[in-house]
């Protein structure tokens, strides 16, 4: 398969593919040098990012864990918390893909920090199948995989739905593909009252902050292809601790887990 061309161009590509390899060195050096790792500190399974203090307290728990930063601070929250939810729910045996992953992004990287060998990423962006530390980063669609029905404990897919995703298209095929007792992690651009983005694109797409309005409708979709939602949804935030340079918006995060039921 051909590799797919680089958003941003080659330059950018270039780049993160010297950040991707950075990266899974200092993983496998870290994983073969150390003992057992501390679990994370608990965390909401379904929360907003409040303010600024919320993300640098994430980034203070992933020093502690001695995990490799991500270089835009605030995406450290939602990775910490996605990582959260699948070891103190299901464990370090657990099967993870991480749904429209980049080989560069925190998920998998940490997780195979905390031991976990059964993991996969998938990416329209993907040519051939190239494997990191044992994890393995391959072509796919989230709404239309190849992947057998409940294969996997848990999906994650973070900062990928809203650009252009199909949602009930992608809840559906996550369903299918967790078995029931796992779980979904989903995080998302959000703002309770969010800015106007017409005319704004990134990646190919109209940039798309989800509303309160969105959330909600979200939530039940999941639930009617059995997912359930973990927590509570409290969609109100103080701040809006996300910067854009790109687009110039400010937002904030939100992370939703839910049971396969």
């Amino acid at each position: 398969m051909a590799e797919a061309a680089p958003p941003g161009g080659a330059a950018v590509a270039v780049a993160k593919r010297v950040v991707e390899r950075m990266l899974w060195s200092r993983v496998t050096v870290q994983r073969k040098l150390g003992g057992e790792r501390p679990l994370p500190s608990a965390m909401p399974h379904t929360d907003v990012l409040r303010d600024a203090a919320a993300w640098q307290a994430a980034v203070a728990e992933c020093r502690r864990l001695k995990l490799p930063l991500h270089r835009d601070k605030p995406k450290n929250w939602d990775a910490l918390g996605a990582v959260a939810t699948v070891l103190n729910t299901l464990g370090r045996a657990s099967s993870v893909l991480d749904a429209g992953s980049a080989r560069y992004s925190s998920v998998l990287p940490w997780l195979r920090l905390f031991g976990l060998s059964d993991l996969v990423g998938n990416n329209l962006e993907f040519g051939d199948d190239v494997r990191r530390d044992g994890v393995l980063f391959r072509y796919g669609d989230i709404t239309k995989t190849d992947f057998p029905d409940g294969r996997f404990d848990a999906v994650t897919c973070m900062s990928v739905v809203e650009h252009g995703v199909p949602i009930e298209p992608f809840l559906a095929e996550s369903a299918r593909i967790i078995r029931p007792g796992g779980v979904l992690v989903v995080s998302t651009d959000y703002d309770q009252d969010p800015p106007d983005t017409t005319g704004v694109t990134a990646y190919g797409q109209p940039v798309h902050i989800f509303s309160p309005d969105d959330i909600r409708d979200f939530v039940k979709t999941a639930e009617k292809h059995g997912l359930v939602l973990k927590g509570e949804l409290a969609l109100e935030h103080a701040e809006r601790p996300v910067h854009w340079k790109r687009t110039g918006l400010d937002y904030t995060f939100i992370r939703l887990a839910f049971d396969r039921a």
